[in-house]
């Protein structure tokens, strides 16, 4: 019996076409906590990124990638963040050899070293609220939980080879989240699940980008969106319709859980 599901935001639950739910995944989202299931999200965003779940209710948040959990709206239960010596390795780097776009995520702000069209094309493509600009050097202050870096996937070797703790966990080809090296949604589903008493086969996960992969190979049931890149449906259980075509209701009444 499922007990918990899990569910990434963009391509997922809410569609890049209308950078909405559809109704269908809003009703769902609805009859499974009125049926006493726990509704969760696990997304790469930022708490205070999380702009476009409108009203919906969920137990519980697993932010930054795995790196940042939240019970309930508030209660952390959880956070990982990257080393001190990857981030200043990363500056220099960008101040001595390439410098490009790149979000620094703090526990309770974020913000961005400079703006070029690659990034601004990737916050109207999400509608993601853009953050403010701030210095290189603020990276150095307090902790960083994750970056959100737009290098592409031919510059990756180059750049991450200076971060030897950290990964890179691509879901675009125009950005990446770098995250602590060991950090991924797998593991926040794993202290969600630990925190509610909940066990991994009596879990469901919907995703559709590779950053979805380990989450998607780790729980009871595993969904890939039909909009979802192709790696991501070869790992998955099931592989229902796309987010505009009600790809989460489709699956949940597939299984019997709704």
């Amino acid at each position: 019996m499922i007990k918990a599901v899990f569910f990434d935001i963009d391509g997922t639950l809410v569609s890049f076409d209308t950078h909405r739910i559809p109704e269908s995944a809003e009703k769902a989202i609805v009859a499974l906590r009125a049926k006493g299931i726990k509704v969760f999200i696990a997304s790469g965003r930022h708490l205070l990124s999380i702009n476009n779940l409108g009203d919906l209710q969920f137990d519980g948040y697993i932010t930054l990638n795995g790196g940042y959990c939240i019970a309930g709206k508030d209660q952390v239960i959880y956070k990982n963040s990257m080393s001190a010596e990857d981030i200043a390795s990363l500056v220099q780097y960008m101040e001595k050899q390439e410098s490009f776009p790149c979000i620094f995520v703090h526990e309770h702000e974020l913000y961005l070293n400079f703006h070029n069209e690659q990034s601004r094309e990737v916050f109207r493509m999400l509608n993601f609220p853009e953050p403010p600009v701030a210095s290189l050097r603020k990276a150095s202050e307090g902790e960083t939980f994750q970056l959100v870096a737009f290098f592409t996937k031919e510059q990756e070797k180059a750049i991450m080879s200076a971060m030897p703790h950290s990964e890179a966990t691509r879901w675009n080809p125009l950005f990446t989240d770098v995250i602590p090296q060991g950090s991924s949604k797998r593991v926040g589903i794993d202290k969600m699940l630990e925190y509610f008493g909940i066990a991994l086969d009596e879990s469901m996960a919907f995703g559709d980008g590779g950053n979805d992969i380990t989450m998607l190979q780790h729980v009871g049931i595993g969904v890939a969106m039909g909009n979802a890149e192709d790696e991501v449906k070869r790992v998955a259980d099931h592989v229902t319709s796309s987010v505009d075509d009600d790809g989460v209701m489709n699956a949940l009444r597939h299984f019997g859980v709704l």
